[in-house]
């Protein structure tokens, strides 16, 4: 089958003459098992779906998928170090593993994204191989999408209350006061009086009909010491639709320091909102600090779990903990002791009976008899 699919190729291929790509007219289908590599530009002007095994995009130089139809496939592999631009959209039925290099779309066309269907999910993400541009997802509740720009991946963790029919997101490293990929603009200082400071560094766009939280995690780039001295003010912020001006998105204020951190949304509806973006407090967030804590959960007795004597003090109790870009690996009420690095989540984790990454983790820590919360750092290693 391989072989067939091989040959079919290459004739189409040929059928170009001196164009530089691979012309779709509707007969060509990946069978189980088949594999078909991308070198040259793919022209789709026919259905190209009920396709099985692997799709991968190779090469150095940057690659186009263009043409009046979207191809839709089961796996798919990119590694190719000029990445993949998108002038039609790309569907994703199982696996996209991300080795090296970016999917581009257009900025301006929300109607162009890397889609994920309701089954479909990746692997690889990082600095150097992701989505430059928009991310979709059908079908699906809970989802990081793996975004950012040409330089760093940015991602924003979605939780919705119920499947999204569709909801797509990309990141922006503009100044939402004159934004360079909108024709509006977000006045950073039209703004209620509990924000103090709006980021003019970075946002989001997120785009869904269901009630959902977000986390969205800074970095050094984001230089959030330009807006405040203390991580705790930090909140999400929205602009929103109806009265064109910023509001609070918060539920936990920023958990982190001035370098590396996140925050958490209340609930709210994506629709109701143009972009997305860091905001502070006027006032501090009541938000005490813990130790940090080093776990090495290798056997050896020591450090194995994550113990917090201050727990003892309040048996009712909540404790969670996240990763740096604010996925929650762990989360526990009444916590006697349990966290050894394995997560307890039903989320992207992968792998998750090997034990988490190694890393910095954040944990926030509920003490519900005395009315306190507490957040710190913890160091996993093995």
């Amino acid at each position: 089958m391989k072989r067939f699919l091989y040959i079919g190729t290459l004739l189409s291929c040929i059928g170009v003459g001196a164009q530089t790509a691979l012309y779709n007219s509707g007969n060509i289908r990946i069978h189980p098992q088949g594999q078909l590599g991308f070198h040259t530009d793919l022209i789709n002007n026919s259905a190209f779906d009920q396709n099985q095994g692997l799709v991968g995009f190779y090469g150095f130089s940057p690659l186009t998928v263009s043409g009046a139809f979207i191809p839709l496939f089961f796996d798919i592999e990119l590694a190719n170090d000029n990445g993949v631009f998108l002038q039609v959209g790309l569907d994703n039925v199982n696996n996209t593993n991300f080795i090296t290099g970016d999917f581009i779309t257009p900025r301006n066309q929300t109607d162009v994204t890397l889609n994920f269907l309701p089954d479909a999910f990746y692997v690889g993400e990082g600095n150097f191989t992701k989505v430059n541009g928009y991310a979709e997802i059908i079908g699906q509740q809970n989802f990081t999408f793996p975004i950012g720009n040409a330089q760093q991946l940015r991602p924003l963790i979605l939780n919705s209350e119920a499947v999204n029919p569709s909801a797509k997101c990309a990141y922006f490293l503009e100044n939402p006061n004159n934004p360079i990929s909108f024709d509006a603009s977000f006045d950073t200082e039209n703004r209620p009086r509990n924000i103090s400071a709006i980021s003019e560094v970075e946002f989001w766009r997120l785009e869904g009909s269901v009630s959902s939280t977000i986390s969205i995690s800074w970095n050094e780039r984001s230089n959030i010491a330009a807006l405040t001295d203390d991580p705790s003010t930090i909140i999400p912020v929205g602009w929103n639709k109806g009265s064109g001006r910023w509001e609070t998105l918060g539920e936990i204020a920023g958990i982190g320091d001035l370098n590396q951190g996140f925050v958490l949304s209340a609930t709210f509806i994506p629709d109701n909102y143009e972009v997305i973006t860091f905001g502070t407090l006027g006032e501090p967030m009541e938000i005490l600090d813990l130790d940090n804590y080093l776990l090495t959960p290798n056997g050896d007795g020591l450090n194995d779990f994550l113990v917090i004597p201050e727990l003892e003090q309040s048996p009712n109790n909540l404790i969670r903990i996240f990763d740096r870009n604010g996925l929650k690996v762990f989360e526990k009420k009444n916590y006697v002791n349990e966290f050894n690095g394995i997560s307890n989540r039903d989320n992207l984790v992968i792998a998750r009976e090997k034990g988490l990454p190694i890393g910095i983790y954040f944990y926030v820590v509920t003490l519900e008899d005395l009315n306190l919360e507490f957040q710190g750092f913890l160091y996993l290693t093995r």
